[in-house]
This record gives structure tokens, sequence and C-alpha cells, in this order.
């Protein structure tokens, strides 16, 4: 499969929606029930960097990562988010964008990249540790999706070269 990874463009968000709300519908990617609209989910990434696999002019992935905390000493510790759309996953999609991210977070001065993955969702996990992040925790019962008590895998990836001298 020959897809692209590259910066998003303003004009990808409608898509980007669209496929976070596939992985709404999984049940196994977030709390969420519903994607909000594309002003309210821009504001819950960083600005940079923001990824988006791109097949011929159609987004069919994307990463980006979100604030842990608004205290400057968190600054440099940030979650990923990384969503791919149904009909693509499986194609080495996510790991193309995975593998992307977390360079382009080390040269934004990140030193720890966290996930919080629900266990049923083993391709997620999986994924993230083949880019070096490691089991640190589990949550039981940390949130309840559709009235359902869900547990959380806490995984995290200490940089190897931003923050840690």
């Amino acid at each position: 499969m020959a897809f692209n990874i590259r910066t998003l463009t303003v004009s990808d968000w409608p898509a980007i929606k669209e496929i976070y709300q596939q992985g709404i519908n999984t049940g196994n990617a977030t709390y969420e029930t519903q994607a909000p609209e594309v002003e309210e989910l821009k504001g819950k990434f960083l600005s940079e960097p923001q990824l988006v696999a791109d097949d011929n002019g159609q987004v069919i992935g994307w990463a980006m990562l979100s604030a842990v905390s608004s205290r400057c000493v968190y600054g440099g510790v940030a979650e990923t988010s990384i969503y791919v759309h149904s009909g693509y996953q499986g194609e080495g999609v996510g790991r193309a964008l995975l593998s992307a991210l977390v360079p382009l977070s080390e040269q934004l001065g990140f030193w720890t990249l966290q996930a919080q993955i629900f266990p049923e969702n083993k391709a997620s996990i999986a994924l993230h540790e083949q880019q070096g992040f490691r089991r640190i925790g589990y949550r039981e019962k940390l949130g309840k999706r559709n009235g359902i008590w869900r547990d959380v895998l806490f995984l995290e990836r200490r940089s190897l070269v931003a923050g840690n001298e």
C-alpha cells in the first residue's frame, strides 16, 4: 500500500473527525461516545506535531499529541492519539504515523510520551510497544463508557535524546 505521512492542513479536519468517530464506534478507543465538532476537536490537541497519513489525497489516519497538564513543568510530556480509517487498519498506517510522531516530538523537546489504552485494544498496545513504549501501570475502573466501568493500561516512552540528561 502506498501512502505518505504529511503535516495536517486545515482542510483535513473533517476527515480527522470522521476517522475519530470510527474509532469511537469500536468502543475500544476512547471514553467519548461522539466526536466533538471540528473547532472543539482542534482544541484537544497541541498545535504540533499534527500528522496525517494520505493515500492519493484521502486522509486515512492521523496522529497528534495532547498536553497532560497545563503546568509548565510538564511541558515536555504529552499523550499520543493515533487513529486509522477502518478500511486501512492492519496496513501499517498506525506504525508509520507513530514512527514519524516520535522523532518529531523529540525535536520539539518532548521527553515523555504517554498513552492510555483500553486493554481490549490489543493492536494499539502492540503498536506502542513496538515503538518503545513500556507498560507502567494498570488503572482499574478509571471511568465509565456507556455506563460500564473500563480499565486502562498506562504506557510511556521516555525519549533517548530530549530532556533526559
